[in-house]
C-alpha cells in the first residue's frame, strides 16, 4: 500500500498552534510571514480552519521594545480569560537589538476571543534579561506552569528550555528551572537551539516536545517526559530522548518539521500533531524571511509502552 503524502493544512503559517476549547470550536494562531501581528481564526473542525476567516487580534506598534518580529503566538484560556503569549523584538533602527526578543502577553475576557478587546498585559519577566521566546502554558494538579526557551550567557548555545510556576497568567513565580539544553549532535546543527516546547499529558506521563537546530532542513524535534505525579520543577525527574523523534523526510520532500503543538481530533480522544515544515530546501536568503513554512496536521500514534510515535512528517 502506497503512503499518502500529506499536504499542508494552511500554507505560509509557521509555529502553528491549534486549541480545542470547551465551546466546541478549534482556534488557530501562528506566525504570519510579515511578523507584524497576531492573527486568529476558529472553526468547528480542524479541516475547516484552512478556509476560516481571520481576525487581527493585535498589531505591533511602529516603534518601541515590542515593535518587530512578532513570533510564535499561542492562544490559551487561563483563569477565566483568553491570553495570547508571544515574543517580540525592539525597533529595527536599533539594529544590534533586532534579535533581542522578550516575551509578552495580551488578554481578552470576551467569550469569543475573535471578538471583544485585547488588553496588552506587558512583558512576562523571567528574571533573566536575555533573548527568550516560544512560551506556552499548561495546568497540572491545579497549578499553572510557564514553559519557554531562553538564552543563558553561561551556557553555550542560543536557547534552552525553562519551566516555572505562574502566580497570574502573565507573571511567573519563583526562579526558572532549566529542563534541557542543546547537547546532542542533532540539536546543534547550524544553531545550538532548544525551543518551541509543547505539552501533552497521557498514559500517566507529562510529555514535552521541542525543536532543535537551525530552522532549515536540519530542524528536528526531541522529547522530554516525566511521571505525572513527579515534581515537575525537579530537573532530575525528566528523561530526554537521545535521538530526534521527528525530523526531515528526504524521501517525500518534507523538510525541517518542528515548532509543534498538540490538539485533539473531533472524537475528543485522538491526539493530533500540529507542526510546520517546508516542501523544498533551496531557500533564497535568510531562512527566517522565507514564508514557506506551512502548517501540517496528522494523528499521533502510541507504542506498547505508552510512548508517542511521531512517525514521518510526510505521511499519516
Amino acid at each position: 500500500m502506497q503512503d499518502t503524502i500529506l499536504k499542508p493544512l494552511i500554507e505560509q503559517r509557521a509555529d502553528p498552534y491549534i486549541y480545542k476549547h470547551t465551546d466546541g470550536y478549534y482556534y488557530f494562531t501562528a506566525s504570519v510571514p510579515q511578523y507584524d501581528r497576531i492573527e486568529l481564526r476558529r472553526a468547528k473542525t480542524i479541516a475547516e480552519l484552512a478556509a476560516a476567516p481571520t481576525v487581527d487580534a493585535w498589531i505591533k506598534p511602529d516603534t518601541g521594545p515590542y515593535s518587530e518580529l512578532i513570533w510564535a503566538p499561542e492562544l490559551h484560556f487561563n483563569m477565566g480569560a483568553w491570553y495570547v503569549y508571544f515574543a517580540a523584538a525592539p525597533s529595527r533602527e536599533i539594529k544590534y537589538k533586532l534579535f533581542q526578543h522578550r516575551m509578552y502577553a495580551i488578554r481578552n475576557t470576551n467569550a469569543n476571543p475573535l471578538e471583544g478587546t485585547w488588553e496588552f498585559m506587558g512583558q512576562v519577566d523571567t528574571g533573566i534579561d536575555t533573548f527568550c521566546l516560544d512560551a506556552t502554558t499548561f495546568n497540572h494538579n491545579g497549578q499553572l506552569y510557564y514553559l519557554w526557551a531562553q538564552k543563558d550567557n553561561e551556557i553555550e548555545g542560543n536557547s534552552n528550555l525553562y519551566i516555572a510556576k505562574m502566580k497570574t497568567p502573565w507573571q511567573i513565580e519563583g526562579k526558572p528551572v532549566l529542563l534541557s539544553k542543546p547537547e546532542h549532535d542533532w540539536e546543534i546543527r547550524g544553531f545550538w537551539v532548544n525551543e518551541g516546547p509543547s505539552v501533552l499529558r497521557r498514559n500517566g506521563k507529562i510529555f514535552i516536545s521541542y525543536s532543535a537546530s537551525a530552522t532549515d532542513e536540519n530542524y528536528a524535534m526531541g522529547l522530554l517526559w516525566a511521571d505525572e505525579n513527579a515534581d515537575l520543577l525537579d530537573p532530575a525527574v525528566w528523561t530526554k530522548s537521545r535521538e530526534p523523534v521527528f525530523r526531515t523526510c528526504y524521501d517525500h520532500g518534507i523538510y525541517g518539521p518542528g515548532h509543534n503543538s498538540f490538539t485533539y481530533a473531533e472524537d475528543g480522544d485522538t491526539v493530533m500533531l500540529v507542526y510546520h515544515a517546508r516542501t523544498y530546501t533551496e531557500i533564497v536568503g535568510d531562512p527566517l524571511w522565507n514564508p514557506d513554512r506551512h502548517t501540517f496536521v496528522k494523528p499521533l500514534r502510541w507504542d506498547e509502552n505508552g510512548m508517542p510515535v511521531f512517525g514521518r512528517p510526510s505521511t499519516l
